[in-house]
């Protein structure tokens, strides 16, 4: 058992298994990471899952996607993706349309307001991305990301 995380959680007992360790560590790990993708994001009046859509809808380009399309790309699952976009479009960041063949279709797409604050985010979350792990090899970060994909592998 790692000491570090055994007193930041303030933890006496040892943890029941070494798979309970990593768990927990991923969890706090994970949330420390986020938290300052938050702050970054704050600043600009968005979420982190807000931002994911916005990232993903670029990435789809003037084609756009459904919701549920989105819904199956984002990093977090979000149960309520419909609010996540009504917030979205209040703010003209993207725009939603329906498909002139079938009216059940919604395809969402990023509007040039929602490119122009993208363009002003992606050099300091690469930055603060760097910042983060500017401390670690890239050679244990190449086997962290290995490990962690192996660990996803598992959970289908």
């Amino acid at each position: 058992m790692t000491r570090e995380l055994q007193s930041e959680i303030k933890q006496k007992a040892p943890f029941a298994s070494v798979e309970e360790e990593v768990y927990l560590n991923l969890l706090r790990t994970g949330d420390a990471l986020s938290k300052n993708l938050e702050d970054l994001l704050r600043t600009s009046g968005l979420s982190g899952t807000q931002y994911n859509v916005l990232r993903i809808l670029r990435g789809a380009g003037c084609q756009g996607l459904t919701c549920g399309e989105t819904g199956e790309r984002m990093v977090t699952h979000d149960p309520d993706i419909t609010r996540l976009l009504d917030r979205l479009e209040k703010r003209n960041l993207i725009t939603r349309s329906r498909d002139s063949r079938d009216r059940r279709v919604v395809t969402t797409r990023i509007t040039r307001q929602g490119l122009r604050l993208l363009d002003k985010l992606d050099k300091p979350v690469v930055d603060l991305h760097r910042s983060l792990f500017r401390h670690m090899a890239q050679r244990d970060l190449k086997k962290l990301s290995s490990l962690l994909e192996k660990v996803r592998a598992r959970e289908g």
